[in-house]
């Protein structure tokens, strides 16, 4: 049984290590030098996301970032159930990944798992508007500091995401009509 658990930890060692070496240069490629992260602190609102199960169904979905300290930012997403007509809250916490970049960061709502957040765009003057995606195509938002978004700006952050190899083509166009 020994001999078992060690060949599991080897591969499962080998496997992750693996998984982080494919994603060394996300540094290179998405580091944004002149990003300043306390600026990105407080309300932002979904405009679009790609579907993914942990939001199915919700709308008037809304994220709020609060400085702890220490590099780490607490998160706290809602939205409205539709199916159940209620808010549901997510809290989690990030943290900078590289400490030469602020725009990728670690998140988790399940410790000790974490996922990429990576602040591919954004409004370089107000904080306003950002794109923002996950290692895997499979996750995508554009977020706006109001419910709204002009449809040029989101135009544009879109082509952008499917420049980087993002599908569009399940594309979520959240609805704001309740109160937050």
């Amino acid at each position: 049984m020994k001999g078992v658990l060690k060949i599991f930890i080897i591969f499962l060692t080998f496997f992750l290590y693996s998984l982080s070496y494919s994603w060394r240069g996300q540094e290179k490629k998405y580091g944004i030098s002149e990003f300043q992260s306390e600026k990105y602190l407080g309300k932002w609102y979904e405009i679009v996301r790609k579907d993914h199960k942990f939001e199915k169904g919700l709308s008037n979905v809304a994220a709020q970032y609060e400085y702890l300290g220490n590099n780490k930012i607490k998160v706290i997403n809602s939205g409205y159930d539709e199916k159940n007509e209620k808010i549901k809250t997510a809290v989690g916490r990030a943290k900078i990944k590289y400490k030469s970049v602020d725009n990728i960061l670690k998140v988790s709502f399940f410790w000790p798992f974490y996922a990429d957040y990576i602040i591919m765009d954004y409004d370089r003057e107000g904080y306003t508007y950002a794109l923002v995606r996950g290692r895997s195509d499979k996750y995508l938002w554009v977020l706006s500091r109001t419910p709204v978004l002009d449809s040029d700006i989101l135009e544009s952050l879109l082509e952008k995401a499917e420049e980087d190899g993002i599908k569009l083509d399940d594309l979520i166009y959240v609805k704001h009509d309740k109160l937050q």
